[in-house]
């Protein structure tokens, strides 16, 4: 499908001239990275057609991720969930398209737990760890803003940061 993007808007449009305005966070984890398998997750995005509108190749820092899963920070595996976050760099990005895009890309990512993850999808294909599952993504619609105003601030309006 064809498809351009005004980056003045933010906003996608469809060959027919339909606007999409439904995005979401994924991140890239660590372990992704280290092995080398941002291209293939990314590629299996675009084949979607969804589109990158941001994405940052960074170490993530203490103060963000504790935000980013301040509902695991009285959960046992938390310090290690922090270790493994920080321990290099991570690929942030935003994705854009159809109505409830976040749906999409938690369906390709896969179970959280890899050892159930359908084969196809990201976590099936490349994961046998669950504390190094490759990928995030916004588990709702309510979490991608959220989690974009955190990750992303410059792309959120001042009421929704």
């Amino acid at each position: 499908m064809l498809k351009s993007v005004d980056m003045t808007s933010n906003r996608v449009s469809n060959c027919v001239g339909e606007t999409v305005t439904s995005r979401t966070l994924l991140i890239c984890k660590p372990d992704a990275v280290e092995r080398g398998l941002i291209g293939e997750i990314i590629t299996r995005f675009e084949r979607k057609s969804l589109a990158i509108v941001a994405a940052k190749l960074q170490v993530l820092d203490s103060d963000t991720l504790s935000r980013h899963y301040i509902e695991h920070q009285d959960k046992p595996f938390y310090q290690e969930l922090l270790a493994f976050m920080t321990r290099g760099p991570a690929l942030t990005a935003i994705l854009e398209g159809p109505k409830d895009t976040w749906r999409v890309v938690r369906h390709m990512m896969g179970a959280t737990n890899p050892c159930e993850a359908s084969p196809g999808t990201i976590r099936g294909d490349f994961s046998c760890s669950l504390a190094e599952n490759l990928v995030h993504g916004s588990d709702s619609a309510a979490a991608a803003q959220r989690e974009i105003a955190l990750f992303f601030p410059e792309f959120c309006t001042e009421s929704e940061t």
